[in-house]
């Protein structure tokens, strides 16, 4: 029988590194449970974020841009009436030099439409400017009421109205449903105001009710001159009829003249409308409270030595 050969490696043939690597143990693969359960984690923290997300939005708490020409500045009565030059000339400035840094609300409409609830100025600023765009907080009010409130507590947190504008909201809300009468919109619209302001309000929803159509420059009356009036008013049931022709015989040019008129109604009736006399040919007398005026041809230099020597004599009786 044949003798079997052994097969056999000369010494050093087997590698040091090669040997190590042998005797060295698999490393341990994964288990699967770990990539699952960091899977799940993922999805866990990425529907999380997205629900916040979805929340955020749906209570205008995440500020978006939206073209300038989508917003319906009327979508409600605005409660400010009249915008001072000087205001929105630096407002525009600012926005034009440091960009919107305070977003406005606005409520989603139809047609890809938003409607203005508050930020009537920065809006208007903005077009005079040529933006395009506007950085908005899309809310969702419960109602009407919730968005007139909404409107009216920024004005009076950023910006004073007048009594009157204040009035003309509350007048405005009335007309268009969202509150059965004046008492009940005042003390809807401005409900944290203390109750003494409420009582203001709503003497000057009396003034305006009276003369809002007639008068050119309501915002401008001061809370003492209208407060006079509504007392007046109340007092005098002509009076509103009376002031209303007198503005429309006379009409003022000015807001200081259109006050000098309302002062010189609460005097006394025919105050707020000059007296004028014909006297003789060529002179007439013009009288108003505390004072005359006499014109005409007449009117000459002998006359009025005439009449200042009368005077003197009448008044050192």
């Amino acid at each position: 029988m044949a003798k079997r050969k052994r097969l056999e490696m000369p010494a050093g043939a087997i590698s040091p590194e090669l040997e190590t690597k042998s005797l060295s143990p698999a490393p341990r693969a994964r288990m699967p449970i770990a990539d699952v359960a960091g899977d799940t984690a993922g999805r866990a923290a990425l529907e999380e974020v997205a629900r916040e997300m979805t929340a955020a939005q749906s209570e205008g708490r995440i500020v978006q841009r939206l073209p300038l020409d989508k917003i319906a500045t009327h979508h409600l009565a605005r409660d400010r009436m009249v915008m001072d030059v000087e205001e929105m000339t630096a407002l525009a400035a600012s926005l034009a030099e440091r960009g919107q840094q305070t977003p406005v609300e606005v409520v989603t409409l139809s047609g890809g439409r938003f409607g203005l609830i508050s930020g009537l100025r920065r809006v208007e600023a903005l077009r005079t400017i040529g933006a395009t765009h506007v950085l908005a907080l899309i809310k969702t009010p419960e109602d009407s009421q919730d968005a007139y409130r909404a409107m009216v507590e920024e004005n009076e947190i950023r910006a004073g109205l007048s009594f009157f504008e204040r009035a003309n909201i509350a007048v405005a809300a009335v007309g268009q449903g969202v509150y059965p009468d004046p008492r009940a919109a005042v003390l809807g619209l401005f409900a944290h105001a203390p109750k003494a302001k409420r009582s203001k309000i709503l003497n000057f929803v009396t003034v305006h009710r009276a003369l809002g159509r007639s008068l050119a420059f309501p915002a401008a009356i001061p809370e003492h001159l209208g407060l006079a009036l509504a007392k007046a008013l109340g007092a005098d049931k002509a009076l509103a009829g009376r002031i209303t022709r007198a503005l429309a015989e006379n009409p003022p040019a000015d807001a200081a003249a259109e006050r000098r008129l309302l002062e010189g109604a609460l005097k006394g009736p025919g105050t707020a409308k000059p007296r004028r006399e014909d006297l003789a040919p060529g002179l007439r007398l013009e009288q108003k409270a505390g004072r005359a005026v006499l014109s005409g041809k007449a009117v000459d230099q002998a006359f009025l030595d005439a009449l200042r020597a009368f005077a003197i004599s009448h008044a050192k009786r």
